[in-house]
């Protein structure tokens, strides 16, 4: 059986990969388009383009970052424990987020990604 931080892990690699061709992708049209962003009727559109990937890539990327975060956790034996509470996080909610940080009481309270 597949660990879930290793699936996850992995999912988070191919999504940045996948997210980084495709910036690529968008750059590189916004070369062979008209470079004047500001007055092409399709700058507006390769601009958002480009700034949606990027707020994608970036989601990937904390996404990835808490899946290393967890590892190390893990690696520490203090993998499942909530950060803020010190108390286990349900194993319900590792499944379903295997990077959490926090048990679902924190998450809720907290105003932040409520990993």
């Amino acid at each position: 059986m597949t660990d879930p931080l290793d699936a996850e892990r992995a999912a988070a690699l191919a999504q940045i990969e996948a997210l980084t061709r495709e910036f690529d992708g968008v750059v590189a049209a916004s070369r062979a388009s008209n470079a004047d962003d500001e007055h092409d009727p399709e700058g507006a559109t390769i601009a958002f383009e480009r700034q949606q990937v990027v707020a994608l890539l970036d989601q990937a990327r904390r996404r990835l970052a808490d899946v290393e975060a967890a590892l190390v956790h893990r690696e520490a034996g203090e993998y499942g424990i909530c950060e803020s509470c010190g108390r286990p996080i349900a194993p319900e909610r590792l499944a379903a987020r295997p990077a959490a940080r926090t048990c679902i009481s924190c998450a809720r309270q907290a105003p932040s990604r409520g990993a």
